[in-house]
């Protein structure tokens, strides 16, 4: 891999992991600073803020995952490293 497209490489992989943090940081922290808020807000008879602390961050935790591995798998392949 030459220098630039390894620079470009590294540049988008960089790029993902901060969304990829930013929203880490939203669902764990963010979300819960407001939970008094949210649980005004009923759905399926649970409070919201209740529901995301139980269930809610969990579940975006496991989308986050499979959504990272999906992005960076075709910026692998976008620069021919991707694996087999």
């Amino acid at each position: 891999m030459s220098a630039p497209d390894r620079a470009a490489y590294w540049g988008k992989t960089r790029n993902l992991m901060f969304v990829v943090l930013g929203l880490w940081v939203v669902f764990s922290f963010v979300v819960h600073m407001f939970v008094g808020q949210l649980n005004s807000i009923v759905i399926l008879g649970f409070p919201l803020g209740f529901y995301m602390a139980a269930q809610g961050s969990l579940i975006a935790f496991v989308l986050m995952l499979f959504w990272f591995a999906r992005q960076q798998n075709s910026i692998d392949e976008e620069h021919g490293v991707a694996e087999d």
